[in-house]
C-alpha cells in the first residue's frame, strides 16, 4: 500500500444541508494524524476528547494513569494508521469529538488514487458548509440555533446572534484556507 493515496469523505452526521469535506491522505496516514486533519478541515478547535469508531470497537488514546480505561471494546490507537481501519473502497469509520455535544463524523474511503508528486498530503479537494460552533450542543442544538437565525421574530434570535461569532456563515466554506492550514 505504500504510494498510495486515499481518497476520503468526512461527513458531520444529521447536518442538514449536509456539511463535508474530502481530503486526500496517504494511507500509512498515522490516525493521529488524520484526527488533526478532521479538526483542521472541518474547523473545529480540537479543545475535547476524540474516538474513532469501526464494527462496535473504539480507537482511543490511551493516557498514562486513566483509571478510566477499560479494555472491553477499546484499543490505544498509537501507532495505528488509516489503512488499518479502511482498508478497501466504500469502507466506513466513525470519528466522534467532544463527548458532551457527541459532534459524529463519518468517513468514508471513496477511491484509492495516484500519488501526484504536485501535491503535498494531505490535501482539501472539497467540502461544503461551515463548522459549527463548538459547543453548542451537539448538531441538535446547532440546528435548532439555525432554525432560530432564519426568524428574527424569535424570542432567542437575538440572542443567538450576539453568542456567534460575528462573521459566521453557515455557508461559508474556502478549500484554499483549509490548505494552508494544512500545511502551516
Amino acid at each position: 500500500m505504500k504510494d498510495q493515496i486515499y481518497q476520503i469523505q468526512i461527513v458531520l452526521r444529521g447536518s442538514k444541508p449536509k456539511i463535508w469535506r474530502r481530503i486526500l491522505i496517504p494511507s500509512d496516514f498515522p490516525l493521529f494524524d488524520l484526527h488533526e486533519v478532521i479538526q483542521i478541515s472541518m474547523g473545529w478547535k480540537n479543545s475535547h476528547l476524540h474516538q474513532f469508531e469501526k464494527d462496535n470497537t473504539y480507537y482511543i488514546l490511551k493516557t498514562e494513569g486513566d483509571v478510566f480505561w477499560d479494555e472491553r471494546n477499546k484499543i490505544d490507537y498509537k501507532g495505528l494508521k488509516v489503512s488499518d481501519l479502511l482498508t478497501k473502497k466504500h469502507d466506513k469509520i466513525t470519528y466522534q469529538y467532544d463527548f458532551g455535544d457527541r459532534w459524529e463524523h463519518d468517513i468514508f474511503l471513496e477511491e484509492l488514487v495516484e500519488v501526484d508528486p504536485k501535491i503535498i498530503y494531505p490535501f482539501c479537494v472539497d467540502g461544503k458548509m461551515s463548522c459549527p460552533p463548538e459547543d453548542c450542543g451537539g448538531i441538535h442544538g446547532y440546528n435548532e440555533i439555525m432554525a432560530i437565525l432564519k426568524n428574527p421574530e424569535h424570542k432567542y434570535y437575538e440572542n443567538y446572534k450576539d453568542w456567534l461569532d460575528e462573521d459566521f456563515d453557515p455557508e461559508y466554506f474556502n478549500k484554499d484556507e483549509v490548505n494552508k492550514k494544512l500545511h502551516d
